[in-house]
């Protein structure tokens, strides 16, 4: 018979109830936990053993359903998938159980979801195709066709990258890293046919792809591994490709990026902001440039350097520049 290593460990638990509650409260459990338990099992627990109104969401227990998504002090974690023994090695053997947005609070770790998904909603997140309806044989999508997707379709709708995503809590319009990818999955997808029309909708300024902030927290959310921020990437890309780009900050933004690294092989900050915003634009960021200039942060232009071997850095811009600014 195994045995299996077993440590007590302490969760402090969220707890609210939205039509009794005023404000949130934790609740702390104590209880001895073996190697083998994800933090599913220690919900179960707590609702089994110790209070049977505590309230969560729960479904396939593989790991592709999603529902069970929250938080384990501050980490966003799938919790069928979560094994605790790791956690308590990141963590130390007291942990902080919160659901994905505590703002959104109805019953503990069940939170109101509806702007995740209004948000998921509005960049066509399906198939737009003309299909037969009595087909004669099969759409066959070749592999190479299929690879394009960049397993963008294993995205499980969990929401941890929405609500891990600072640009997200900072602007209510911005619809995320997951809507974005799922734009970006269709519009990959050789047999769609409202790719247009969905870079249209993510290109539009304070909403879409530009506002996102590069922070690569959807990433570090993601319990597939899926990487939003490189398919936010290449949906980049892909409005240029379209010529659907617009001539705003944003796109100049991208544009001065890469005009940069090609002329110096290194950032110039203070020529990117007045490219992206123009000279009377620079004038907002003046107290900005001289905290960076005090830091030396900020190199004035006439003194800007250039990094060796620029043949080859422009080389290598050149092979990895797919799409035409």
């Amino acid at each position: 018979m195994t045995n299996y290593a077993k440590r007590k460990i302490k969760f402090n638990v969220f707890r609210f109830n939205s039509e009794t509650d005023h404000l949130p409260y934790y609740k702390e459990y104590e209880m001895e936990v073996s190697q083998d338990e994800v933090v599913l099992d220690i919900l179960n627990r707590i609702k089994w053993e110790f209070d049977g109104s505590f309230s969560y969401r729960r479904s396939c227990r593989h790991g592709i359903c999603g529902s069970c998504a929250i938080k384990v002090n501050g980490k966003p974690v799938l919790s069928c998938k979560e094994n605790v023994f790791h956690l308590v090695e990141m963590f130390g053997e007291e942990l902080t159980l919160d659901p994905q947005d505590e703002k959104r609070a109805i019953k503990d770790m069940v939170i109101d979801k509806k702007n995740f998904w209004n948000k998921y909603e509005s960049v066509k997140p399906y198939l737009v195709a003309e299909v037969q309806e009595h087909p004669n044989h099969e759409n066959i999508v070749s592999q190479k066709e299929s690879n394009k997707i960049d397993d963008a379709d294993y995205c499980i709708e969990c929401g941890n990258c929405f609500y891990a995503c600072p640009a997200v809590k900072a602007n209510d319009d911005y619809i995320g890293p997951a809507a974005l990818l799922k734009a970006f999955r269709f519009n990959a997808d050789v047999r769609d046919n409202a790719k247009k029309e969905r870079l249209e909708i993510v290109n539009e300024p304070g909403f879409g792809v530009w506002d996102c902030v590069k922070c690569y927290e959807c990433a570090e959310a993601c319990p597939k591994d899926l990487s939003p921020i490189n398919k936010i990437t290449k949906l980049h890309n892909q409005i240029f490709e379209n010529k659907q780009a617009i001539n705003n900050v944003a796109t100049r933004h991208a544009v001065g990026f890469k005009s940069s690294i090609k002329k110096h092989g290194i950032l110039d900050e203070g020529e990117l902001v007045r490219y992206s915003e123009g000279n009377i634009g620079v004038l907002k960021h003046i107290p900005e440039a001289v905290s960076m200039w005090k830091k030396g942060k900020l190199i004035m232009p006439w003194k800007m350097p250039s990094s060796k071997n620029m043949d080859e850095i422009k080389k290598l811009v050149d092979i990895a520049s797919t799409v035409d600014f």
